[in-house]
């Protein structure tokens, strides 16, 4: 079963090793019989949250259930040909994955189709040098936020990321946790929100299995971002509440664990803001300004949560937006720099949370002036964003002749 990729039939040989019924494993589960008979049933996994719960009520380890959900391995290697005719790419997966992936020329759409497809069937590992410098390659490419080129070389890195999980080893498991984690967070960018919740459930099952404290963290707040497009507030914010706890459990003794409660608790503001909760995002952002005042201006190479103190002024800027208080976001963000933020993706979001608050102020000129900021920054983060996007053109509908309203909506209309 574990090597068809059939979770549903390891719950069901759970349940009857059990002897219960349909209806015993759905009452523990909250749900009908007719929906355990059906996850058991399916090859395809719809509601990743529930196998997990079932996998945990039946005693499925955890280390197997993994192994099930992952990727099918890819059959032998065989040489295959990049085609340009349609028909064929539909009628040989493998042709398929090799035309989307050897050019990024291909377009985000076709990118993210590769994706789906190396997330449902692995592509044989390329092999293409050490792991860990090809996955900081790969967040270098999102700092500096080349989201397509990213989308280009994920399919490549799970399939070695999988492999090298057969060790077992827990810097295996967080790795892919991790990379996981990044995937979703790309996905996030593209508004593509159902791929990024499969991707963000994974990371949090991988970060399981590890143990990793960090990778969990990292994994729980990607879910509760996706949460939060979703109109799930109120899971978010749980899920958040209960991420920045165990991270606080850690004792916060290094500079990295310091860090992630930063983050959990930045994340867990701006949850709270979106959810019209006013007082709490307000308490967590002046928290997590305490947490931030330990951390350096500029978070070390490498760390997984590069939080630093003007980083939470930063996401202040955004709470206080969520909340619909434009001049205080506004005030929050007067005396950031694009100098404190170490990396393109940064110094372009300081960009567009300024823009939006200046949009929301109604004041068109600064609005186009702060998009062109970011833009000059990182292209993606304007051309990529749905939300932003939206910004651009509606700049250019109502403000045509605003100064850099032009050149800005023919930016980004040129970029796609």
């Amino acid at each position: 079963m574990v090597a068809q990729r059939r979770p549903g039939a390891l719950i069901r040989l759970g349940r009857e090793h059990r002897a219960w019924t349909l209806a015993v494993l759905g009452d523990r589960l909250g749900c009908s019989p007719a929906t355990v008979s059906r996850l058991e049933r399916r090859t395809r996994v719809i509601d990743l949250a529930l196998v997990h719960r079932a996998a945990l009520e039946v005693g499925v380890p955890p280390h197997i259930l993994v192994t099930s959900l992952a990727p099918l391995p890819a059959t032998a290697a065989t040489a295959t040909r990049v085609t340009a005719s349609p028909r064929d790419a539909e009628e040989d997966p493998m042709r398929r994955r090799t035309l989307l992936t050897a050019t990024v020329a291909a377009g985000p759409a076709a990118l993210l189709m590769g994706l789906d497809e190396a997330l449902a069937d692995a592509p044989p590992p390329p092999g293409a040098g050490p792991l860990n410098a090809r996955l900081a390659t790969a967040r270098t490419l999102y700092d500096k936020g080349e989201h397509q080129q990213l989308l280009a070389v994920l399919p490549g890195l799970f399939a070695d990321a999988h492999a090298a999980v057969a060790s077992r080893h827990e810097l295996d498991q967080a790795r892919l946790s991790s990379l996981y984690s990044l995937a979703s967070a790309v996905l996030i960018k593209f508004g593509s929100y159902d791929r990024a919740r499969l991707t963000a459930d994974r990371a949090r099952t991988w970060a399981q299995v590890s143990g990793s404290p960090l990778a969990a963290a990292a994994a729980a707040r990607e879910l509760a971002i996706v949460l939060r497009h979703q109109d799930q507030n109120t899971a978010a914010q749980r899920l958040m509440v209960s991420a920045a706890a165990d991270v606080e459990a850690t004792g916060l003794r290094t500079g990295a664990s310091a860090a992630a409660y930063a983050q959990m608790l930045c994340t867990l503001a701006y949850t709270a803001a979106r959810g019209g909760q006013r007082a709490a995002a307000l308490s967590m952002i002046e928290e997590a300004r305490r947490a931030s005042r330990s951390l350096p201006p500029t978070a070390p190479a490498g760390r997984l949560f590069p939080i630093s103190p003007a980083s939470v002024d930063l996401y202040a800027v955004g709470v206080h937006w969520a909340l619909g208080d434009a001049g205080a976001a506004l005030e929050a963000g007067k005396n950031l720099r694009p100098a404190q933020f170490p990396t393109a993706e940064r110094r372009a979001r300081m960009g567009t949370d300024m823009a939006r608050a200046w949009w929301a102020w109604r004041r068109p000129e600064q609005t186009a002036r702060a998009l062109l900021d970011a833009y000059r920054a990182s292209p993606g983060e304007v051309r990529d964003r749905p939300a932003i996007r939206s910004i651009v053109h509606e700049l250019a509908e109502r403000h045509p002749r605003t100064s850099g309203v032009r050149e800005l909506h023919t930016a980004v209309v040129r970029a796609n």
